[in-house]
């Protein structure tokens, strides 16, 4: 939650998200149009590019050299993508297909996912525990978990009832956050196990379509946005019993009868009375707009920030302490003219010391199409094989400089 990526009718643009006031732009591309993904690895510079011009080709870039990496080109519209230090996941409606993302060898396709329109998928951000999320069912909320390390399948997780629309793994892929179709509760399991740890309901009279589920990066909280003008964010803490007796009250003798009663009900109404409300809320003065969130911590104070679908930047404080309506600070406009004079300063830095940009621009290790083997000349990848690890060739992606990574905590 550092950088932000924008796809545009244009290309692309990246933001640095390192100030409340100033919204740096690290790059800007107009190489290719009608940009609808648009995903970087961290704070590095690879970034992985499809257009609605090539729907379904993956284009590989280093930003920094305007050098492109590598094309892949599949049978289908790509429909998202993710990506750790790891692996490179794709997904299309109906396969996922897994790289190495060291060479951009492919590792295993899953064929014969269940319908997935949405290009619904969650990949952990922690390499050391590359636990991929996608759905197991077109028609229920089942979660299908896949270890992206082993190329093994981990579980099967009866999440929902209804089809799933969101799904998010916290920062170590310790945990996985998950909502339904109807959005009114989300909840959160324990990986690998798949066991229910949290349960929060969002609200009850109305559906509403949840497009952004995010954990901070410490797991105490969790973000969740919708088509609607309410952006809700949950504390993960597990209430005990050891708490200090509350004053004698009126609503809180209601409490304790309420929790009583909860010990001669069945499990299913017992769970529901005891689900948590929001800690923390934000009324967006848009609605029925998609908008991404996150939860960041900024000139080290903890944040919330919305991205929405029509070109703008919110951040909110968050007080971690008690919660409670979070006050809007700063609006960003994300299609601007392009650079500001601070960012053009930016540019007159030295050049950063050779990293696995200059691997990857020596045209020995790249086809001198730049273009890679389409999946068609990958036989046994192709029937969901599994490549041995001895038979990788060395690729044009080398990630050897350290220095161009934020540092992972494991």
């Amino acid at each position: 939650c550092s950088s932000l990526a924008i796809g545009t009718t244009t290309g692309y643009r990246l933001f640095s998200l390192s100030s409340v006031e100033q919204l740096d732009q690290v790059h800007e591309s107009n190489e290719i149009p009608d940009v609808y993904i648009v995903e970087r690895l961290f704070s590095s510079s690879l970034v992985v590019v499809v257009s609605h011009a090539k729907p379904q080709q993956m284009n590989v870039y280093h930003f920094k050299k305007g050098t492109e990496i590598c094309n892949y080109s599949y049978s289908s519209n790509i429909l998202s993508i993710r990506l750790n230090r790891q692996r490179l996941v794709v997904c299309l409606e109906e396969s996922i297909y897994i790289h190495n993302i060291k060479d951009m060898k492919l590792l295993k396709t899953i064929l014969d996912t269940p319908p997935n329109t949405t290009g619904l998928c969650a990949l952990s951000i922690n390499h050391a525990n590359s636990y991929l999320a996608y759905p197991g069912s077109a028609t229920s909320g089942e979660i299908a978990l896949y270890d992206g390390n082993t190329l093994k399948t981990a579980c099967s997780i009866p999440a929902h009832d209804g089809p799933l629309a969101a799904l998010a793994f916290n920062s170590t892929g310790s945990k996985l956050a998950s909502a339904s179709e109807k959005g009114t509760v989300i909840r959160v399991f324990s990986i690998p196990g798949g066991q229910k740890l949290y349960e929060f309901r969002r609200g009850m009279k109305r559906y509403v379509n949840i497009s952004s589920l995010v954990f901070s990066m410490d797991s105490q909280f969790l973000c969740a946005s919708s088509n609607t003008e309410t952006v809700h964010i949950f504390k993960l803490e597990h209430l005990t019993d050891s708490r200090p007796e509350e004053p004698p009250t009126w609503s809180g003798y209601m409490g304790k009868m309420f929790q009583a009663a909860t010990n001669y009900l069945p499990a299913q109404v017992s769970g529901m009375m005891n689900q948590d409300r929001a800690f923390a809320t934000v009324r967006l003065n848009i609605s029925g707009q998609r908008n991404i969130c996150a939860l960041s911590t900024i000139q080290k104070l903890p944040r919330l920030l919305v991205t929405t679908s029509d070109g703008h930047l919110y951040i909110y404080n968050l007080d971690p302490q008690d919660g409670g309506e979070c006050v809007l600070i700063k609006q960003h406009s994300l299609l601007g003219s392009g650079k500001t004079e601070e960012n053009k300063e930016n540019d007159l830095r030295p050049p950063l010391p050779q990293s696995y940009a200059a691997t990857v621009a020596r045209q020995s290790a790249v086809p001198s199409t730049s273009t890679m083997p389409g999946y068609s000349e990958d036989g046994g990848a192709l029937r969901g094989e599994v490549i041995p690890e001895h038979e990788f060739a060395t690729g044009p992606v080398c990630l050897d400089d350290e220095n161009e990574f934020p540092p992972v905590s494991i």
